[in-house]
């Protein structure tokens, strides 16, 4: 079978893989699409492959496609099942296990990654716990399956944890691809979006996927300019989804008095000053990782239902053979979503 290796110093090749069959538990996945995840980029820009115990673990964490073979002592799935891969996998049988949080098992021998510790969705097929496959509905398409696997949930789960509603104003500082799932996923739970970035292509695409207003960052004024807006009061909600100090101080300072603020992008540093920050705004503060089981699949129902068009976010599709050109025009900073498809 044919995957991607991350030979590093961002070099990303194709290379054969033997053939794989599942174990206890496991099926085996036809993949369908995977997606392309900006929190790759640590291993692919890195200076070593992306290796675990000294063998090359193919990436790709945002796998979707069929189920071709089970394994022995699978319940519950059968072959030809449409499956959105969770890419977590722990103990199964600590609380966050039980409930779908498998990323937050606390059992640290028992945590494995797909797409770091195990082999990732970057390849003609791939095995998985039959406790990491999430029903993918009929009406949605496997590409936005991919994108639903990591990304778009993941602005699902912020959004949701918000609490937003037709009261609200929900600035999304970032319009990566989490930040547009975010301001399509808002807008459709009825909250008015202030879409925040530097890049005029992206605030484009947000402005085409329901955003209310845009604010172009580039000077540095963005709370300035959500004041302006809201009537001098700020956003009832932001949502940061660029992992940057000044995005997330922004996103807080654009906030109201009483409002909410959840940080998603990771990494980087930040410094507030909890008293006018925080406590004297009365400001929540949150933070949002991922999603559990549950959540991807409430996620994934949610754009059936209500016809949530992510698949316009895509912008580039390519075959596994030319996802190492792929790669190196994602990581330049390309807008909108990349894909691996299959047929």
């Amino acid at each position: 079978m044919r995957g991607v290796v991350f030979q590093g110093n961002s070099l990303a090749e194709v290379i054969d893989y033997p053939d794989i069959d599942p174990g206890s538990e496991q099926v085996l996945i036809k993949l369908r699409s995977s997606g392309l995840c900006g929190s790759d980029f640590g291993r692919y820009r890195g200076d070593v492959p992306n290796e675990h115990n000294g063998e090359l673990r193919r990436p790709g964490h945002e796998p979707c496609g069929e189920i071709v073979a089970l394994g022995p002592n699978v319940t519950g799935l059968k072959v030809g099942d449409r499956v959105i891969q969770h890419h977590y996998e722990g103990c199964r049988e600590c609380e966050y296990c039980l409930t779908g949080w498998q990323q937050l098992c606390q059992v640290a021998d028992k945590k494995e990654y797909y797409g770091g510790s195990m082999h990732g969705g970057h390849g003609d097929y791939m095995v998985a716990h039959q406790s990491t496959c999430v029903p993918l509905p009929d009406e949605v398409a496997y590409e936005v399956g991919a994108y639903l696997a990591c990304g778009a949930s993941t602005a699902f789960q912020a959004v949701k944890k918000l609490e937003v509603s037709g009261l609200d104003v929900l600035a999304v500082f970032g319009q990566g691809p989490v930040g547009l799932a975010a301001t399509m996923f808002g807008s459709a739970m009825g909250a008015r979006i202030i879409a925040v970035d530097i890049s005029p292509e992206r605030l484009k695409m947000a402005a085409d996927s329901g955003a209310w207003a845009t604010v172009d960052a580039s000077n540095g004024d963005a709370p300035d300019q959500i004041r302006e807006l809201t009537h001098g009061n700020g956003a009832d909600t932001s949502l940061e989804a660029a992992g940057l100090a000044e995005t997330r101080v922004a996103a807080v300072e654009s906030t109201k008095i009483f409002g909410r603020a959840c940080l998603v992008g990771e990494g980087g540093e930040v410094t507030y000053q909890p008293t006018p920050h925080i406590i004297h705004r009365h400001l929540t503060l949150m933070g949002s990782w991922t999603f559990s089981t549950f959540g991807l699949a409430e996620a994934a129902r949610f754009t059936a239902e209500r016809n949530v068009p992510l698949g316009s976010v895509i912008t580039s599709r390519s075959t596994i053979e030319q996802a190492p050109e792929a790669y190196k025009k994602f990581s330049s900073g390309a807008a909108g979503k990349f894909v691996i498809n299959w047929d």
